[in-house]
């Protein structure tokens, strides 16, 4: 059986190199034009050569020429970093709208009235549950808490007195709002700002040029804003029936950031509680603010 398979392999090879000869006669006087001797492994060598040279041109006009700007889907380069760089800046003008949008219904919220009101009180615990726990402090630590406070008080005083500088006097403070002082600045009681009285849903306007730390709510303060200033000096505004600024935010000078509200369990009426700090220390807004 093998044998009969090498025989038929053999055909089939020398079948492939048997020698033809293809020749052109012209037919009046059968004269030979033009003659040519292949063999049929040679001539699927021939064919298979040019093959792959034709494929090899084609592939390479694409790759390297502007022929390949007519492949659909193919596109130009300079047309692809066109369309990048729009999409960005469509990206980038989508949120400019989006945070004007924001920006202008809060203003017409304000100007309207349409302010948030005060958050649901967290529930007490009625289980009676930790009705027994005994939360006094005893004699002895009531002492010693009294001592350390009055010592820091002392200390910080005199920490305040040695950081006023002429650069924190040459700042220029605008007023947050016109009112009446009901409460003033008393470190000795811990009242670390100064309480201005003044008409419910008034704005409320950044002292300095800064950038909001922290706005949000508070169940002593209600709504409280922190701006940082420049010179390591910050300003906070409580109380605040609404705020119209988030974390991150720069503010200008006389800028509105909330409005006057009487939110916290701290607060007994409309009103603002300002506080300034200046290098961690707490000073005196009236030595620096006409209210």
């Amino acid at each position: 059986m093998s044998e009969i398979k090498n025989s038929r392999w053999k055909i089939f090879t020398d079948q492939l190199r048997n020698k033809y000869r293809l020749v052109i006669l012209n037919d009046d006087s059968f004269a030979e034009k033009f003659s040519l001797r292949l063999s049929p492994l040679g001539l699927i060598i021939l064919l298979g050569s040019i093959t792959i040279l034709m494929t090899t041109l084609v592939i390479s006009l694409v790759a390297f020429t502007s022929l390949r700007e007519y492949i659909p889907g193919y596109g130009n380069v300079h047309d692809r970093k066109t369309i990048v760089n729009l999409t960005a800046k469509t990206d980038s003008l989508e949120n400019a709208v989006v945070a004007r949008d924001w920006y202008i219904n809060n203003i017409l919220n304000i100007l309207s009235g349409k302010t948030e009101g005060r958050p649901p009180k967290p529930t007490k615990d009625s289980t009676g549950k930790y009705a027994d726990l005994n939360i006094k402090p005893s004699e002895e630590d009531v002492k010693l808490r009294n001592n350390i406070e009055n010592n820091l008080l002392e200390s910080t005083s005199n920490k305040v007195i040695a950081n006023k500088t002429n650069t924190l006097i040459n700042f220029f403070f605008f007023t947050p709002v016109q009112g009446l002082i009901t409460s003033s600045f008393n470190l000795k009681e811990g009242h670390f700002g100064t309480d201005i009285v003044c008409k419910e849903n008034e704005l409320i306007k950044s002292t300095l040029d800064g950038t909001v730390v922290f706005a949000g709510f508070t169940s002593d303060d209600g709504y409280v804003i922190q701006i940082q200033h420049s010179s390591n000096l910050m300003s906070v505004y409580k109380h605040q029936s609404s705020i119209i600024k988030k974390i991150g935010d720069f503010v200008k000078s006389g800028e509105p950031i909330g409005v006057v509200g009487n939110t916290g369990e701290n607060s007994k009426g409309p009103h603002l509680h300002f506080e300034l700090w200046y290098n961690g220390f707490a000073i005196n807004p009236q030595d620096y603010v006409v209210f």
